[in-house]
C-alpha cells in the first residue's frame, strides 16, 4: 500500500513539473526600471578635498543607456581616457579644483522608471551637486593693540624674531582660513589665555609676564580629514612696560582671593598688611582678615590673599581693599591704592560643556532671536559685536528702545532653544558681565531698566534683576552681576534674558558676556 502511494506521488509530481513549464513557455517577464544612483560621498554631502577621490556608480535597474557628465578641466575620470563623459555604470574621478560643481547623469530606460515610489519617463536627467575643498592652510596676521582697541603695530611671525611688546598689552592674531578647518588648538605661550580650543579667526591675548614666548596653532577638518599646524619659536619678547599697572579684578579661589592684575606683580614687594577684606552674610559682618599673600604659582600677575581659618562663600557680600605700600610690577611699577574691589565668584561654569554660546563668540544674532512676548519686548535690537568684549573677541551690543523691552533665547540652527543640565537639591550662581554705555534717561523714583533670567521647564516669575541699572550702576566698565538660584527638577533647561526699559525715556545701550552658571558654595 505505502509503494503505492509512493508511485502515485511521484506520477502527479511530475505531471505538476510539466504544466509549470508549459506555463512559463507561455508568460513574457519583464525587468522593473528602477532609478539607484550613489557616490562614495553621499552620506556626507559629497564633499571631497582637492585631489580626492570620488565614485559615482549607476546601479538603476531597465537601463537602456546613460551618459555621465563632469564638468570640464575640473575632474580627471581615473577609469576613461575621457575627462569630461562616460558611460561607465560606476565612475572613479578626481577633482583637481576647489569649488562648487555639477555632474550630470542622463539615462534611458527600457520603461517608464521609478524614482522612489514615483513613477516617472523612460528619459532622466539627474544633477548631482560635489562641494571640493581646498587642503586646510592657514594664513596668520598679528598686530599689538592700541589702547583704544584699535590695531597697532604688525608683527614679524617669523621664527626668533623677538617681536618687542610691553608687558600688560594686547596682541590679536588674525586668522585667514583656507580649507573649512572646523577646528582650533591656540598655543600662545606666556598669555592670557595661554591654550584656548576656541574656534574663532580673531584671537585676542594679553601678556602679563616677561620672557620670550612661541606661538601655535592647529587647525583640523573631520571630514574630508585635514590638518595644518602653524609653530613660531621665540616670536615674542615681552619687556618692561611705562604704562601704570591696574588691577582687573578680585575672584574668589577656592575660598580665597585672587587679585588680577594687568601685568607680573614682584613677589617681593607683597605684605598682607597692606590689604583689607570685608564680609557680609545676610547682612550680618563676618571677622576676617589677610593673613597670607602669594603669587600664584602659575600666573604671576595674580596676588591670592589668604584669610587664615575664614573662607568666602558664594552667598557672602566680599570686598577688598589695598592701602598702596610697596606692591609693584616685576618691571618697577608701583600698584595704585583701591577701595572697597567687590570679589568675584566665578566656578566651574556648566554651560561651557554645552552648545549654549556663553560668550558670544560663535553664534550670529541669528541665533538670539526674538521669543514672541509680544509688545513692549520687541522694542530692541541686537548685534554679536567685536567693538568690546569682557572675554575673547565678541560680546552682544544691545539697545533698549525708550519704553521698550526685550525677550531673547539661544538657538541652534533648527531655532530650538539650547539646553543645559541642572541637579535639584544645589544651589547655582547666575552670572552676567554687562559694560554699560548709555544709561538713558529713567526718572527719578522709578522702577530702574534691568536684566532678568528666565528658566524652562519650572520657571521662576519672581527671580530677581541681573543686574538692575540703577543711577548708580558703573557706566563705560565691565561689571559681573549674579544671583543665587535653585531649580526643583533635575533636567536639561533652557534659558529667556529678558531687558525691560518700560520707564525710561530714552534708549539704554550695554554689551553683554560671558554668561555663567556654577554650583555655589554656601556659608554653613
Amino acid at each position: 500500500m505505502k509503494s503505492y502511494i509512493k508511485i502515485l506521488s511521484m506520477i502527479m509530481g511530475l505531471g505538476a513539473l510539466a504544466s509549470c513549464e508549459d506555463l512559463y513557455d507561455d508568460l513574457s517577464l519583464h525587468e522593473a526600471s528602477n532609478q539607484v544612483i550613489y557616490t562614495s560621498e553621499m552620506d556626507f554631502g559629497n564633499t571631497i578635498q582637492v585631489n580626492g577621490t570620488l565614485t559615482f556608480g549607476d546601479v538603476s535597474s531597465g537601463v537602456a543607456s546613460r551618459k555621465w557628465t563632469f564638468p570640464a578641466q575640473v575632474v580627471d575620470i581615473l577609469n576613461s581616457e575621457n575627462d569630461s563623459t562616460s558611460t561607465e555604470a560606476t565612475v572613479k574621478t578626481m577633482f583637481t579644483q576647489a569649488g562648487e560643481y555639477q555632474v550630470r547623469l542622463q539615462q534611458t530606460y527600457n520603461s517608464d522608471a521609478y524614482v522612489g515610489l514615483d513613477l516617472r519617463g523612460t528619459e532622466l536627467d539627474t544633477t548631482i551637486s560635489v562641494t571640493v575643498l581646498d587642503s586646510v592652510s592657514l594664513g596668520i596676521k598679528a598686530y599689538i593693540l592700541n589702547n583704544d582697541g584699535s590695531l597697532g603695530q604688525e608683527l614679524d611671525l617669523s621664527d626668533n624674531t623677538q617681536n618687542e611688546v610691553m608687558a600688560g598689552s594686547f596682541v590679536r592674531y588674525i586668522v585667514a582660513p583656507l580649507g573649512e578647518p572646523s577646528a582650533y588648538t591656540w598655543n600662545t605661550e606666556g598669555g592670557d589665555p595661554a591654550s584656548s580650543e576656541e574656534f574663532i579667526n580673531e584671537f585676542d591675548v594679553r601678556y602679563k609676564r616677561m620672557g620670550t614666548f612661541d606661538f601655535g596653532l592647529y587647525a583640523a577638518r573631520e571630514r574630508p580629514g585635514g590638518s595644518y599646524l602653524v609653530e613660531i619659536e621665540n616670536l615674542l619678547k615681552i619687556i618692561p612696560s611705562t604704562e601704570p599697572v591696574s588691577l582687573e579684578g578680585a575672584f574668589d579661589a577656592n575660598g580665597k582671593i585672587s587679585l588680577s592684575f594687568s601685568r607680573e606683580m614682584n613677589a617681593n614687594t607683597l605684605s598682607p598688611d597692606d590689604f583689607t577684606v570685608t564680609i557680609l552674610n545676610k547682612g550680618q559682618a563676618i571677622p576676617a582678615s589677610v593673613v597670607t599673600a602669594a603669587l600664584d604659582p602659575n600666573e604671576a600677575n595674580l596676588v591670592v590673599l589668604g584669610l587664615g581659618d575664614e573662607l568666602i562663600f558664594n552667598d557672602d557680600e566680599v570686598t577688598v581693599s589695598y592701602t598702596q605700600g610697596d606692591l609693584a610690577t616685576t618691571d618697577g611699577m608701583q600698584a595704585d591704592s583701591f577701595v572697597d574691589q567687590p570679589v568675584v565668584f566665578v566656578g566651574n561654569n556648566i554651560l561651557k560643556s554645552t552648545a549654549y554660546d556663553y560668550s558670544f563668540e560663535n553664534s550670529t544674532a541669528a541665533n538670539w532671536p526674538y521669543q514672541w512676548w509680544g509688545a513692549p519686548w520687541d522694542k530692541y535690537s541686537l548685534a554679536i559685536s567685536n567693538t568690546k568684549s569682557f572675554d575673547g573677541s565678541k560680546s552682544a551690543a544691545i539697545t533698549l528702545q525708550p519704553q521698550g523691552g526685550m525677550i531673547i533665547g539661544n538657538t541652534d540652527s533648527d531655532n530650538n532653544l539650547i539646553k543645559f543640565p541642572v541637579e535639584a537639591g544645589k544651589t547655582y550662581e547666575l552670572g552676567v558681565w554687562v559694560y554699560l554705555e548709555d544709561p538713558g534717561n529713567t526718572p527719578a523714583g522709578a522702577i530702574p531698566p534691568d536684566l532678568r533670567f528666565y528658566w524652562a521647564p519650572n520657571t521662576n516669575w519672581g527671580v530677581g534683576a541681573n543686574p538692575a541699572f540703577t543711577s548708580s550702576f558703573p557706566v563705560g566698565e565691565w561689571v559681573y552681576s549674579s544671583i543665587l538660584v535653585d531649580f526643583p527638577v533635575t533636567g536639561d533647561y533652557s534659558l529667556n534674558i529678558r531687558g525691560a526699559n518700560e520707564n525710561n525715556t530714552a534708549p539704554i545701550k550695554f554689551y553683554m558676556d560671558n554668561i555663567s552658571l556654577a554650583v555655589a558654595r554656601l556659608r554653613p
